[in-house]
């Protein structure tokens, strides 16, 4: 019983005040009698034989076993203050006041209303139907904080969302917020990427046809093409991507040795892709791309073969050394044909020697002409008679610079 209703008793009447917002329920000798707007009421009879229940109107609710009493007792009096909204076993009702939503009651209840906190608009909808919520419902909740008999799933845009009701696989969802009934019913929505995915496998030890102990780390591009077999046909296609590449990168290693794992990758790459593909075809996942991203060999065969390589191309640096210095020999030989061919030509090589001479000394001493110095210097026959006294001078005998 609520304090708002004042009661001031007199000889022979009971005075009650019912405050503005609220509705007082009347019983004599507990026997129901009437139903009391806000104001003042004079009630003929002592206050001690009655007694009165306040409900605020901002409550809404009352109590359903009064309501029942009072609807047994004034069925029209009932039905004048009170909307009742009751739901069947596989029933919800959505229930509006004044075009705003206000609630959602459950199957199988009953829920009184006071009229006048109105008004109310009530739909019914079974639950035995889609599991979807009507597109009517959905838009009357709005922003609302949404009631437990309903489950908001957003799907992402390049996503898919596989809906399962009660542990069964009933359809997909398109990208967007999508609200399902709660109630009665178990929904579940799992989410899966449609968009271009990598996977990396890394650190496989794996042994050679040559008994190499090898590391290797894996990567793969792949992509979901069939949503609902890649969620039935196995329980994580992720993980069964990871085991196929492992197993087929180890069945194409193991007829291989080192050194044809080093020089044909490209076939290795190759070949374990086509099993990777058709292993994971058969459970709707498109793989693009397979193949070996680093290979990490043991420290002592590291040592062994960066040896060989540097073998390798010390050998290489000699060839190309002897090959050049052979080139160059030939280059002179050629040249030294030319100038025994053409005198002129000797004559501009020994002008050019004799230039390099002059720029590394301040005085050049000519003995028998600059024709006689030239011979002697460049010469390759017997030496030239011996000449005369040095004498200097000027052109004709000799001349010094």
């Amino acid at each position: 019983m609520l304090t708002e209703t004042q009661v001031r008793p007199a000889l022979f009447h009971t005075e009650f005040r019912v405050p503005d917002g609220a509705r007082a329920v009347l019983f004599r000798d507990g026997v129901f009698q009437s139903i009391l707007r806000p104001g003042s009421h004079k009630i003929k009879a002592r206050a001690r034989r009655l007694t009165a229940e306040t409900f605020l109107l901002c409550n809404r609710f009352l109590p359903e076993a009064m309501a029942d009493v009072i609807a047994a007792v004034n069925p029209t009096l009932a039905a004048e203050h009170f909307e009742t909204v009751q739901t069947g076993p596989t029933e919800v009702a959505l229930v509006i006041r004044d075009g705003m939503y206000f609630d959602l009651r459950p199957p199988g209840t009953k829920s009184v209303y006071w009229k006048d906190a109105g008004p109310w608009s009530v739909t019914l909808h079974d639950l035995t139907g889609d599991i979807r919520v009507p597109a009517a419902v959905a838009t009357a909740i709005g922003n609302a904080v949404l009631p437990e008999q309903i489950k908001r799933a957003v799907v992402e845009a390049g996503q898919i969302g596989l809906l399962s009701v009660d542990g069964a696989l009933t359809g997909t969802l398109e990208p967007g917020v999508h609200l399902l009934w709660n109630v009665l019913r178990q929904p579940v929505v799992r989410l899966l990427d449609l968009r271009e995915q990598a996977l990396d496998v890394s650190g496989q030890e794996i042994l050679t046809r040559d008994r190499v102990s090898v590391r290797v780390n894996l990567a793969a591009r792949y992509r979901v093409t069939d949503p609902v077999k890649a969620h039935t046909a196995v329980k994580d296609f992720a993980d069964a991507l990871y085991r196929s590449m492992q197993h087929a990168f180890r069945a194409a290693l193991a007829t291989r040795s080192l050194d044809e794992l080093l020089v044909r990758k490209g076939d290795v790459d190759g070949e374990a892709s086509g099993l990777v593909r058709d292993a994971m075809a058969q459970i709707g996942i498109d793989v693009a791309d397979v193949s070996i991203k680093d290979v990490i060999l043991p420290g002592e065969m590291r040592d062994i073969l960066n040896k060989v390589v540097t073998a390798e191309k010390e050998a290489e640096a000699q060839v190309i050394r002897r090959r050049e210095e052979t080139n160059a020999t030939r280059a002179l030989l050629n040249t030294a044909r030319v100038m025994a061919e053409n005198p002129v030509m000797m004559r501009l090589k020994e002008l050019e020697a004799l230039e390099k001479i002059a720029d590394k000394v301040q005085t050049l001493t000519v003995h028998n002409g600059t024709q006689g110095l030239l011979q002697d210097l460049v010469s390759l026959s017997a030496p030239a008679a011996s000449a005369g006294p040095a004498r200097r001078g000027k052109a004709g005998g000799g001349s010094s610079s």
